[in-house]
């Protein structure tokens, strides 16, 4: 997990470009999704945080956004009931 606010804007677009940072998230929230998200642009930088991969994000305690990640959302749902 990295913190937006650790890391360059430079760094960050070149982990962005290589596939190397694949998923963003809020951090006080503890919800993670796609990088092109609509919610996931309005989180404010302090409280923005991005993975590697969803597993990464699940392993921290994060559960996926019910806007990009539907099905994925769908399924923790049903087993966090």
């Amino acid at each position: 997990m990295i913190r937006h606010n650790e890391i360059s804007s430079r760094d960050l677009r070149n982990r962005i470009k290589n596939q190397t940072i694949r998923f963003g998230g809020n951090c006080k929230l503890k919800i993670y999704g796609t990088l092109s998200c609509a919610s996931g642009k309005k989180i404010k930088k302090e409280n923005r945080v991005f993975f590697i991969s969803e597993k990464e994000a699940l392993q921290n305690g994060y559960r996926p956004c019910g806007r990009c990640r539907k099905e994925q959302y769908k399924e923790w749902k049903s087993a966090n009931r």
